[in-house]
């Protein structure tokens, strides 16, 4: 699972140098994402300056995103094969953040 994270994020991160558009979207929003896998694994990651900079285990404290989904579900979000709305939508995946986290969220699937 970690290997697909850390392709996400690689993706993401060419996507934004490679983007204009989505790179004036992000700006200078930082925010740190924690993602729990209801077997208890955790990976945690912060968006700055327009770039993640590395996907880190474990937990932290106070993240301004929570996603809490279990390892099937997430791997079809990042093979693409369930959106995240959808996810959510029932019930697969728990989100902690404002409503436009989730929307920006999205950007990463």
């Amino acid at each position: 699972m970690r290997d697909l994270l850390e392709g996400v994020i690689a993706k993401f991160n060419a996507k934004v140098d490679s983007d204009p558009k989505l790179s004036e979207e992000i700006g200078d929003l930082e925010k740190t994402v924690l993602i729990e896998l209801r077997d208890g694994a955790k990976w945690h990651f912060t968006l700055k300056d327009r770039h993640v900079a590395a996907l880190l285990d474990g937990g932290i404290e106070r993240a301004d995103i929570t996603l809490i989904t279990d390892a099937e579900t997430l791997r079809a979000l990042i093979l693409r094969e369930m959106g995240p709305f959808k996810a959510y939508a029932t019930g697969k995946l728990r989100f902690k953040g404002s409503l436009d986290d989730l929307a920006r969220f999205r950007k990463f699937f």
